[in-house]
């Protein structure tokens, strides 16, 4: 205990009181419980702030908000190569230029601590609207492969200053989040050459590894030591539900679908032969839309004698050549996304006098195949109470391939016009089967509820990815928490009980504190007593821990009492 000590009277004595232990604790106490309460509440609650966009930018484009002035010259787009620095001097020159159409972020760095920049192409950049499908591009997996870099970055700015002028681009930034990557392998760009059509330098990142081969896949091991880049890519994906993707290559001109692997077989080595997925059709039909929008990719003419020649401008991945971790197989197989592999130019790194050709080739493909995602079936799965239920596992019927529902209950699946069947499965929930037509001018909208299991909510059928089931599939695609709807109500319980707990404390604290206080007195220090020689002895009261009795219902604190031996403390004499 701490001595407080005063003058008390005319004659200069020093009067000291002692603070009470019971004081010193509830203090203590209190600033305990509001530290609790506070983390109980950030915790009930969960962190939804974070998911917020920030309060500096408008959430809807405002036309009048832009200021094209703020390119400088030395950031405007030009048709050569851009290193890693103009880059992104330009993406985020782009990025302050239209606020309301366009966020950048980074996934990720590469193995030289290079930034892997994906910049958000939409009327509403910096919040998901609940409905709208996500887009990915992704290029230069390859850093020797750089017109597709090249051609994404040009993208961006024709996205960004064609909304308010074509009604076209307008319709596709109000209904779609566009992510682009225009570089997947910064390192090895840094070190590729202009105008080495051939050749591995700049291929592979910093360690020597190619990253569309560092993928897992889905008919063999892969046992390639996963790179910075690759994982980045994969908890991208694993965050964002991606309905349609494209990845951008060089080397040859065709548009290439999964799969790209096949199983073993003993023909294998000497052949090479379609592996075809349950979604051929609308594989085929990607890639069409794709190679028919290109100025000469459609013809499917062969790079140079003796190159292989495709029809219509497609292949199957696998009839071409067979390859083990490859990123389009994994994002179709692990997340039901929709992707492609776009091979843009016969020379891997040309001249950049070219890339105004390629500009002019490439445009009107870059934008229609990005509407796409606008064909199919989508809607919302969601049970009786209308809570929308997050993971849930969707396949069409004859389908093997499945995808999952958002957080918000979302499901989107590319499908041509037909008849189809949805099946649903959720942990809890009885299975459901829908079926509906799919028509050519828009898509389905299709909305499942699902109702709870019966007695047993264990036995539940098998779900809808049975056969092709990756060895280790990712957790559900939202993992930004989410807050609790009887947040509030938790909250208000969480405090009264506590704050009855605290009354019970500081009524059973100042009981032992007045027990004590009852027999004590004032003790003077420097008085007469003194001055005759007889010293006073100051007590000092002894501490000792004790448990509450077990038939107690209050909570287990620790608590201290305080015992005086007041008959040994002589009585104080008389001034």
């Amino acid at each position: 205990m701490i001595p407080l000590c005063r003058s008390s009277d005319m004659e200069g004595r020093v009067w000291c009181r002692r603070m009470k232990p019971a004081m010193w604790y509830l203090m203590m106490l209190i600033v305990g419980f509001f530290y609790v309460y506070l983390t109980a509440i950030q915790y009930i609650r969960g962190q939804q702030a974070l998911q917020d966009p920030p309060s500096t930018y408008l959430k809807q484009y405002d036309p009048q908000y832009f200021d094209e002035s703020l390119i400088s010259p030395a950031n405007a787009l030009t048709f050569e190569y851009h290193n890693y620095t103009t880059m992104t001097d330009f993406l985020r020159a782009m990025s302050a230029t239209y606020p309301n159409l366009t966020a950048l972020y980074s996934i990720g760095k590469s193995v030289q601590g290079r930034d892997l920049w994906v910049m958000v192409v939409s009327s509403s950049p910096y919040q998901h609207i609940i409905g709208q499908p996500n887009v990915k591009y992704v290029a230069n997996m390859h850093g020797n492969e750089a017109v597709g870099r090249e051609m994404l970055l040009h993208l961006i700015e024709y996205l960004a200053k064609n909304y308010q002028t074509d009604d076209y681009v307008h319709w596709l930034l109000d209904n779609t989040r566009i992510h682009i990557m225009p570089s997947m392998n910064p390192d090895g760009f840094e070190v590729a050459r202009e105008g080495t059509c051939q050749g591995g330098q700049g291929r592979y990142n910093a360690r020597g590894f190619d990253l569309n081969r560092n993928f897992p896949d889905y008919f063999k091991q892969n046992n390639k030591k996963s790179q910075p880049e690759a994982e980045a890519v994969k908890q991208w994906i694993s965050k964002i539900q991606f309905v349609l993707s494209a990845n951008l290559h060089g080397g040859a001109l065709v548009a290439s679908y999964p799969f790209d692997n096949s199983p073993n077989t003993i023909f294998q080595q000497f052949t090479s032969t379609p592996s075809l997925t349950p979604d051929e059709d609308a594989f085929k039909h990607l890639a069409s839309i794709y190679s028919f929008n290109h100025g000469t990719m459609h013809l499917g003419l062969p790079c140079k004698p003796g190159a292989p020649a495709f029809t219509n401008g497609t292949t199957n991945g696998a009839a071409w050549y067979p390859l083990t971790g490859g990123m389009q197989d994994y994002n179709y197989v692990w997340h039901g996304c929709m992707d492609t592999t776009i091979e843009m130019s016969c020379c891997k790194y040309p001249m950049a006098k070219q890339l105004p050709k390629f500009w002019q080739d490439n445009q009107e493909a870059l934008v229609r195949y990005m509407g796409e995602v606008h064909r199919g079936v989508r809607g919302f799965v969601v049970d009786t109470e209308m809570r929308p239920v997050e993971g849930a596992s969707i396949k069409v019927k004859s389908r093997d391939v499945g995808f999952q529902t958002t957080k918000y209950g979302e499901y989107w699946r590319i499908l041509l016009p037909g008849h189809y069947s949805l099946e649903v499965y959720a942990n809890g929930y009885d299975p459901a089967v829908e079926d509906f037509l799919v028509v050519d001018t828009n898509p389905t909208l299709l909305n499942i509820t699902l109702y709870r299991a019966s007695p047993e909510p264990d036995a539940l059928p098998s779900g809808p990815n049975n056969h092709h089931t990756p060895p280790h599939s990712p957790p559900p695609s939202a993992a930004v928490p989410t807050s609790n709807p009887n947040a509030s109500a938790i909250a208000i319980t969480l405090f009264f009980t506590l704050t009855v707990h605290l009354v019970k404390f500081y009524r059973l604290f100042k009981y032992f504190s007045d027990r004590v206080s009852h027999h004590r007195r004032p003790v003077f220090i420097g008085g007469p007593a003194q001055s005759q020689g007889r010293p006073v002895p100051v007590h000092r009261p002894e501490f000792r821990a004790f448990s509450p009795p077990s038939r107690t219902k209050s909570p287990a604190f620790l608590i201290f009492s305080a015992e005086f031996s007041i008959a040994s403390c002589p009585s104080i004499p008389e001034p």
